[in-house]
C-alpha cells in the first residue's frame, strides 16, 4: 500500500491523480495481496486494527445499508458504526454510494461484506492514491519510501510525541512496520510471478547486447556507432533496473546510436523491447513510458528504425543463427506476399532448410568448443516453430507466403468474401500479431486472476514438450481455421461443418483452435447476419467452452457479450445454443458478472416461459421446451453469484422455475432443481419455494430413479429445511422415507452428502425425529461415521446431535457403537465438523453410561482442547459440550483438575468479544464452580472481575448463564464482596425486568447469594430490587421462591439492624 502501490501498480494516467488501475495481471496480483492483508489484519493485529486513521479513506462503494447488520446504526440508506473516534466521528459512515472508513477494523468489515472484494479494494485504492498518507500521516508515508526508513521513524516518533503527546506512537510504529513488511512481500511476490512468465530473460538480452556491441567497431562490419547500458550495475538475477521497475518486468535500459538516425533510448523487458521516453542515465525518475510498438528483440526494433542497420545486419555471420526465431515467427504468423516482392514461390522453404542446416552446424561447433548455446525464447517453443518441429515442418508441404497472403486478402472477388473475412469484421484484433500499438497490452501476455472464481483455480497449461507429441488433428484443425479466416460464406459454413467432425471435447483440438486464432474468428461470426454461420460457430463454441482456458479467453475477447445478444434472436436454435454456451462459460465470477451486466439474466429468464407439462406438444412447443431447458442450464451456472440470484428473482424467475418443476422430463428437471438449490441459500428464495408449493414437487422428485436429480432435490430441501414450516411440509408430503432410502446409495458421495444434509435439517423438529426412528435412520447414520468424506460426516454428525436430544436415542447410539467414532472425530480440523461433533458428544454425555465411555476414551480432554481453537463457533460448541460432561462425570472435580491449564484457559475466554462464546463459558464455569477446590482455582485466576465486567450486557442468553455463574462463584471466600466492589450488583438488578423467565430465575439465585454481603444489600435496595423480588415470590418454582424471599429477608435484616443502631444512638 506504500511503495508497492505508488511504484508497482500500473495506472491508466500515470501523471495524474485521476488515473485508474489498469486491468493487468500485475495489478490483479497486487490487489489480491492487499485484499489478503486487509482481510486478515483484524484477527492477526487487533490492537493496530483499532488505530484511527489520520484522515478517513473515502470511495464509492457497491454496499448498501441492508448489507450491514449489528454494531451499526442504520437510518434509511445511511449507516454509522457504533464505534467512534476521540472527536465523536463514527469509524464507518455510509451515505450511498460514498463510504468513509477511519480504521483497519472497519476496513476489514467492509471488505468482508462486499460481494466483489477485489473490485471494492480497487475502488478504494483508485480514490485514495496515497492511502498511507491518510492512515499514518505524510511524515510516516514519506519515511516508508526511503531506504533508511527505520532511522527516519525513530526521529518521527520523537517529533510526534512533542507535537501531540496523547497519540499512541507505539501503535503507529507497529503499523508502520507492518505496512513496510507488506510492501516488501508484495514486491518480492510480484517479481517471482514475473520471472515465471518471462518471454525475454536477462541472459538472452545480455547475449544479444554483447553480440551487437561487437558490431560497433570501426570498419566495414560496423552497423552501430555505440551501444551502452544506462547502468553497469547488475543484480544477482541479471537485471540492470531498480527493483521497483523489475516489478514491471523491465530488465535494462539501453542507449544506442545508429549510424543513420538519432539516438535511441530503449527498454528491454520480459514482454519485449520498446522505445522509452528518454532514460539517459541511472536514477532518472521519468521517461519510463512506452513510446513505440512492442518488438520481440533488439534486432527487430533496430531494423524498423535504422535502414542502415537493416541493410547490413544480414551480412553479419554472427547474427545468422540469432535471426532465426524472429524471422520464422513473423513469416508463420503474418505472411508476406512473396510474389509482390519478386521472390520465387519456394524461397521460404529453401531459406528455412538452409537455416536449419546452419543451426545444426552451429550447435555442433558450440558443443565442440564448450561455448554456451543460445536457447530460443519460450514463446517460440510454444508456437512450435523451432528445432524439434523442424523436420516435421519440412516434411509437410507448405503453401508459400505469397499464396497465403493472396488467399487471406479481404478485398478480392466478392462482397460476401470480404464480409466473412476475419480482417473485415469490426471490433476484433488478432492475438498473433508480433507488434502492438503503444500503450496496448499484448494479448498473449494477458492472464486471468486466480481469485476471480470460487469454483475454478488457475492451473498451469499443459503443453507437450514439442510438436512431435501433437496428434495430426491439431495440424488439421489449424489448417481449417486458416480457411475459415479467408473464405466466403459458403466456404465458412463448409469449414465449420468440417471442424465439427473432429472430437472437439478433446483438449488438443480445443487448444488447436485457440492457438491459431480460431476463437476470434468464431466470435466474429456471431456478429454477422448469417444464421448458418452463427449456428455453426455456436456449436463449436458450445463444445470447446468446456475447457477452462478457452472460456476465460472467450470472456477476455468480449465474446460473451455477443452470445448474450443472440438470446434476443427469433431463431430458436440460436437461442438454445447461446444459452448452452453461456452455461459452460459462466463457471467463474467475472463471466457471470458480464452476463448480468449485459442484461443476460432477464433474457435467460424469458426463455423459461413454455408449457412443459402438456402431454401432446406441437413441434413449435417442443422447441420452446428445448430452449427453456437450455435457459435453465445457463441460469444454473449464473445462479452461483449472489447478485445474479437477486436478478433472477426480480426478473420473475421463481414462478417460471416452479412451473418447470412439474415437468415429466428429467433433462428439464435437473437444471431447474439445480438452479433452485443454488438460490435456496437466499432467504427470499426459501420463502418463495415454500409459498409457491414447490416442496411437494421436490419431495416427489426424490423418488425418481436419477441420482443427480435426487441429489439436487435433497440439497434444496437441506437448505430450505432451516424453516420449521418447510420441515413440517416435508413430513406431511411423506418425504422423510425417501431421504432415508437414499442412505443406501453410499457409493455416490455427493448424493449421500445431500441426503444426510436434508435429514440433519429435518431432524431439528422432534416430530421428524420420531419418524426417522421408525424408518431406522439412526442406525444407518451411525454406520456412516467412518470412511466417509468430511462433507458427509458434517451432516451425519449434525443429525446425530439432533437425534441425541431424545434420551432413548442416546442409548441407541451407544449400542450401535457410535460413541467411539464420535470421540475420534474430535481430533479433526474441519470447523463445521468440530462444531457438530462437540454438540453430538455433549448431547450423548447427558446419559451417564455414555459419559463413562467418553471419559474412558479421553473425550473430555479432547473437547476441552478445542477451547484453544481460533474459531468462535468451535469454542462455544466445545464449552456447551463440557457442561453435561462435567455434570454427569463420576469424579467431575478431579477430572477437571487433572487437565493442566484447563481452568486458566476457560477463565481467559471470558475476554472474548463473542456473546455465544461468553454465554457457553459462563455456563461451564457454573458447572465447574460447584466443586470448592476448582472454585478456589478459578478465583485465583481472576474469574470475579472478568464476570463483573460482563454484567452490562443486553444479551438475555448471556445474562442467564452469567447470573448463574456469579451465583455459584459467590460460594468462595470474599467473592461476594468482590463482586460488589467490581460493580456487578446494580446491573444484575435490571436483569429482573427481562421478559425471559430463565433470566430472572438465575438472577434471583445470584442476588440471593450476593445479598449475604451487607454492602450488596444496600446497593440492591437503592436500585429498587424489593418490588420485583416480591412479584417473583409468586412463582410456581419453589427454589425461585426461596431465593427471592431469602434476598428480601437479608435486605430487611440489614434495615432492622440499621434501625436498632440509630435508636441506640438516639437513646444511649
Amino acid at each position: 500500500m506504500g511503495v508497492s502501490l505508488t511504484r508497482a501498480a500500473e495506472w491508466t494516467t500515470a501523471s495524474s491523480d485521476t488515473g485508474k488501475l489498469e486491468f493487468t495481471p500485475m495489478n490483479e496480483s497486487l490487489l489480491k495481496e492487499i485484499l489478503c492483508f486487509v482481510e486478515q489484519f483484524t484477527s492477526q493485529h487487533p490492537q493496530e486494527a483499532e488505530h484511527v486513521f489520520e484522515e478517513p479513506l473515502q470511495w464509492s462503494t457497491t454496499l448498501v445499508a441492508s448489507d450491514f447488520k449489528t454494531d451499526y446504526d442504520i437510518s434509511d440508506a445511511a449507516v454509522e458504526s457504533h464505534e467512534k473516534d476521540s472527536e465523536g466521528h463514527p469509524l464507518l459512515q455510509l451515505s450511498p454510494p460514498t463510504v468513509c472508513v477511519r480504521s483497519f477494523s472497519q476496513l476489514s468489515k467492509v471488505v468482508h461484506l462486499a460481494d466483489d472484494k477485489l473490485q471494492e479494494v480497487r475502488a478504494c485504492l483508485q480514490e485514495n492514491r496515497a492511502p498511507v498518507v491518510k492512515i499514518l500521516g505524510l511524515s510516516f508515508a514519506t519515511a516508508l519510501e526511503r531506504e533508511d526508513a527505520h532511522t527516519d521513524v525513530l526521529s518521527l516518533v520523537d517529533k510526534v510525541k512533542e507535537e501531540d503527546p496523547a497519540k499512541d506512537t507505539e501503535v503507529m510504529v507497529k503499523l508502520f512496520v507492518l505496512l513496510q513488511n507488506m510492501d516488501k512481500q508484495i514486491i518480492s511476490k510480484l517479481l517471482a510471478e514475473i520471472s515465471e512468465q518471462v518471454v525475454l530473460d536477462p541472459t538472452a538480452v545480455k547475449n544479444e547486447v554483447e553480440l551487437l556491441q561487437r558490431l560497433c567497431s570501426e570498419g566495414d562490419k560496423r552497423v552501430l556507432k555505440s551501444l551502452r547500458y544506462t547502468s553497469d550495475f547488475a543484480f544477482s538475477n541479471g537485471c540492470h533496473t531498480a527493483l521497483w521497475r523489475q516489478v514491471h518486468g523491465e530488465i535494462c535500459y539501453l542507449v544506442i546510436e545508429p549510424c543513420d538516425t538519432e539516438t535511441l533510448y530503449i527498454t528491454c523487458s520480459t514482454a519485449g523491447v520498446f522505445l522509452n521516453g528518454g532514460i539517459k542515465q541511472e536514477g532518472e525518475e521519468s521517461g519510463y513510458e512506452r513510446t513505440s510498438d512492442m518488438y520481440e528483440d533488439l534486432v527487430t526494433l533496430l531494423k524498423s528504425r535504422s535502414p542502415h542497420f537493416a541493410e547490413n545486419i544480414n551480412k553479419q555471420e554472427d547474427f545468422a543463427v540469432q535471426e532465426l526465431p524472429s524471422t520464422q515467427k513473423i513469416q508463420h504468423v503474418e505472411p508476406v506476399d512473396g510474389e509482390e516482392q519478386g521472390q520465387p514461390q519456394r524461397s521460404y522453404e529453401q531459406q528455412e532448410k538452409n537455416v536449419h542446416e546452419k543451426l545444426r552446424q552451429q550447435h555442433t561447433a558450440n558443443k565442440a568448443g564448450g561455448e554456451k548455446k543460445y536457447d530460443p525464447c519460450p514463446s517460440w517453443k510454444n508456437l512450435c516453430l523451432l528445432s524439434t518441429c523442424g523436420e516435421a515442418e519440412e516434411k509437410k508441404p507448405s503453401k508459400s507466403s505469397g499464396e497465403e497472403k493472396k488467399r487471406l486478402r479481404p478485398g478480392a472477388k466478392s462482397k460476401m468474401k470480404a464480409e466473412f473475412s476475419v480482417s473485415s469484421l469490426p471490433g476484433r484484433r488478432s492475438s498473433h500479431k508480433i507488434k502492438t500499438s503503444a500503450g496496448a497490452m499484448p494479448v498473449e501476455l494477458f492472464s486471468e486472476s486466480s481469485t476471480e472464481s470460487e469454483e475454478e483455480e488457475e492451473q498451469p497449461e499443459r503443453r507437450p514438450e514439442s510438436n512431435t507429441d501433437l496428434p495430426s488433428e491439431y495440424w488439421q484443425i489449424q489448417k481449417l481455421v486458416k480457411y475459415l479466416k479467408g473464405g466466403d460464406q459458403t466456404a465458412t459454413v463448409l469449414t465449420l461443418c468440417a471442424m465439427m467432425d473432429f472430437n472437439l471435447m478433446q483438449e488438443t483440438c480445443q487448444l488447436a483452435i485457440r492457438d491459431v486464432g480460431g476463437l476470434e474468428v468464431l466470435i466474429n461470426l456471431l456478429d454477422t447476419d448469417e444464421v448458418k454461420c452463427k449456428i455453426g460457430s455456436l456449436k463449436i463454441l458450445r463444445k470447446i467452452s468446456h475447457n477452462m482456458q478457452i472460456r476465460r479467453t472467450i470472456v477476455d475477447m468480449g465474446g460473451l457479450q455477443s452470445i448474450v445478444k443472440i438470446l434476443d434472436s427469433p431463431v430458436k436454435d440460436l437461442q438454445a445454443l447461446a444459452a448452452e454456451t453461456i452455461a459452460n462459460v459462466a463457471r467463474f465470477r467475472r463471466a457471470r458478472r458480464t452476463v448480468r451486466q449485459y442484461g443476460g439474466i432477464k433474457k435467460l429468464v424469458g426463455l423459461l416461459d413454455c408449457v412443459p407439462h402438456f402431454a401432446n406438444l406441437t413441434a413449435n412447443q417442443q422447441k420452446d421446451v428445448e430452449v427453456a431447458c437450455c435457459g435453465a442450464l445457463a441460469l444454473w451456472s449464473c445462479s452461483r453469484s449472489t447478485k445474479n440470484k437477486e436478478a433472477i428473482r426480480r426478473a420473475g424467475g421463481i414462478p417460471l422455475l416452479g412451473r418447470l418443476l412439474k415437468s415429466p422430463h428429467e433433462n428439464m428437471l435437473i437444471p431447474v432443481v439445480g438452479t433452485l438449490q443454488e438460490c435456496a441459500s437466499e432467504e427470499s428464495y426459501r420463502i418463495a419455494i415454500q409459498s409457491e408449493g414447490m416442496i411437494r414437487d421436490l419431495v416427489e422428485n426424490l423418488s425418481r430413479d436419477k441420482d443427480e436429480l435426487q441429489m439436487h432435490c435433497a440439497s434444496a430441501i437441506f437448505k430450505c429445511a432451516e424453516d420449521r414450516q418447510t420441515r413440517d411440509l416435508v413430513r406431511e408430503y411423506k418425504g422423510l422415507q425417501p431421504l432415508v432410502s437414499l442412505l443406501n446409495k453410499a457409493d455416490n458421495k455427493q448424493l449421500l452428502a445431500a441426503a444426510t444434509g436434508a435429514i440433519w435439517k429435518c431432524s431439528i423438529s422432534m416430530e421428524n425425529v420420531a419418524k426417522f426412528q421408525y424408518y431406522k435412520a439412526l442406525e444407518m447414520l451411525v454406520g456412516l461415521l467412518t470412511d466417509q468424506p468430511e462433507e458427509v460426516l458434517v451432516n451425519v454428525v449434525g443429525a446425530l446431535g439432533e437425534f441425541a436430544q431424545i434420551p432413548a436415542n442416546q442409548a441407541t447410539i451407544r449400542r450401535c457403537g457410535g460413541i467411539k467414532p464420535l470421540v475420534n472425530l474430535l481430533t479433526g480440523t474441519n470447523q463445521a465438523l468440530l462444531v457438530n461433533v462437540t454438540k453430538a458428544v455433549g448431547a450423548c454425555a447427558t446419559d451417564k453410561e455414555n459419559m463413562t465411555i467418553i471419559d474412558q476414551l479421553d473425550g473430555v480432554r479432547l473437547v476441552w482442547s478445542l477451547l484453544k481453537n481460533p474459531g468462535a463457533d468451535v469454542q462455544s460448541s466445545a464449552a456447551w459440550a463440557l457442561c453435561p460432561c462435567i455434570e454427569n462425570a463420576k469424579h467431575a472435580g478431579e477430572m477437571v483438575r487433572s487437565l493442566v491449564g484447563g481452568l486458566e484457559l476457560i477463565v481467559n475466554l471470558l475476554k472474548s468479544t463473542n456473546n455465544e462464546v461468553l454465554a457457553s463459558i459462563c455456563a461451564a464455569i457454573a458447572k465447574i464452580a460447584k466443586d470448592k477446590e476448582n472454585l478456589a482455582v478459578l478465583t485465583d485466576h481472576g474469574v470475579v472481575p472478568l464476570l463483573a465486567n460482563l454484567t452490562n450486557t443486553t444479551d438475555d442468553r448471556l445474562r442467564r448463564h452469567l447470573a448463574e455463574a456469579i451465583g455459584h462463584c459467590c460460594m468462595w471466600g470474599s467473592n461476594r464482596a468482590s463482586f460488589g466492589d467490581a460493580g456487578a450488583v446494580a446491573p444484575l438488578v435490571y436483569y429482573l425486568k427481562s421478559k425471559d423467565s430463565t433470566v430472572y430465575q438465575t438472577t434471583a439465585m445470584a442476588l440471593y447469594q450476593l445479598s449475604k454481603d451487607p454492602d450488596n444489600c444496600i446497593t440492591m435496595h437503592e436500585k429498587g430490587v424489593v418490588k420485583p423480588l416480591i412479584h417473583i415470590m409468586d412463582s410456581d418454582v419453589e427454589a425461585l421462591q426461596e431465593a427471592a424471599a431469602g434476598c428480601v429477608r437479608y435486605i430487611r435484616l440489614l434495615a432492622l439492624a440499621n434501625l436498632k443502631a440509630s435508636l441506640f444512638i438516639d437513646n444511649p
